[in-house]
């Protein structure tokens, strides 16, 4: 019964491929052309490293450069093609813009420089990059608007086959499950350890590169799954937040159904996909909920066969009211 629902989910428009991977064609067709129309007013080497305080302290051959740069470029960019759907189409853009634009800055920073180890990149230029990077996510976000959304087959209403509890008129339930991720704890205390050790070596932005990265990956690395009368709510249990909460109104239908994090949802943690949106910290049982929208929302969590049937108990009584 499901198979429909997820070939759709797994299948990105062809559109929506051209759009993800177009940012990068743009950003080669900008940097490749501006070192050969400034090849003679470039040293060779390049600077191509600073220190924090904007002093060159490393160096790449001119061509070994572009071929670097645009191979980094092309590959993210079949990256974001292969995996891309419509809600994160501006992250593509805002990738594609931050390392487009810091490339050219780069280039543009050796421009007439006659000794390479006298180049000076001020750290300004990071804030320049993110500018870029901002503005080409808010284009990437209005050009999904040109993919449709896709939706799972549904009707709306429950599913009479749907696994149910046995329930009287004045009775109440709950469950609550904690389930946890060894993989995404030990990823975010490794990014946050790698964070604080760079800082101490020298390149301290990479400290709240750590932090803004490993944080995250923490609060979703535990989390609280609730079922009741208000109906859905998943909590991480070492931060207020994350938190996502379906009201049973908007819920239509619950079931227990195995899914695969990578290749169902391209990897762990909040994801969102094409018709569907998930806390994923494995691969294996998943409370999977029908929403009144046609979309599918799935928490990976254990007995969820028991958090499913509840939920399908709770939104059966609630159309009788």
């Amino acid at each position: 019964m499901t198979t429909a629902p997820l070939s759709a989910a797994l299948r990105a428009p062809a559109r929506l491929r051209a759009l993800a991977a177009l940012p990068f064609l743009l950003a080669v067709a900008v940097y490749l052309p501006l070192l050969a129309v400034w090849s003679d007013r470039l040293p060779d080497p390049l600077a191509t490293h600073f220190s924090t305080g904007g002093q060159a302290d490393g160096y790449t051959g001119r061509t070994a450069f572009a071929l670097a740069g645009t191979a980094l470029l092309l590959a993210l960019g079949a990256g974001w093609a292969a995996f891309v759907h419509r809600n994160a189409l501006w992250g593509a853009w805002l990738t594609a813009g931050l390392l487009g634009t810091l490339l050219c800055l780069v280039v543009g920073d050796n421009l007439d420089a006659t000794d390479p180890a006298r180049v000076v990149s001020p750290l300004s230029r990071l804030a320049v990059a993110a500018g870029a990077g901002a503005v080409l996510a808010l284009a990437g976000h209005a050009l999904s608007r040109l993919v449709p959304e896709e939706r799972p087959d549904g009707s709306g209403r429950p599913d009479p086959d749907a696994p149910r509890l046995d329930l009287g008129a004045g009775e109440v339930a709950g469950w609550s499950r904690a389930t946890a991720s060894a993989p995404l704890t030990a990823l975010g205390l490794l990014l946050l350890a790698a964070g604080a050790v760079a800082a101490l070596l020298g390149p301290w932005p990479l400290l709240p590169l750590g932090v803004l990265i490993g944080l995250p990956g923490l609060a979703l690395a535990r989390v609280r799954v609730n079922v009741d009368r208000h109906g859905l709510t998943v909590r991480s249990t070492l931060t207020p937040r994350p938190r996502v909460h379906l009201p049973l109104a908007d819920i239509t239908g619950a079931e227990s159904r195995d899914v695969a994090a990578l290749r169902e949802f391209g990897g762990w943690g909040y994801r969102v996909r094409a018709g569907r949106s998930g806390v994923i910290l494995r691969s294996g049982e998943a409370l999977v909920v029908r929403r009144g929208n046609g979309r599918e929302f799935a928490v990976t969590v254990p007995d969820a066969r028991t958090a499913a049937a509840l939920l399908n108990t709770l939104v059966e009584r609630r159309g009788r009211l």
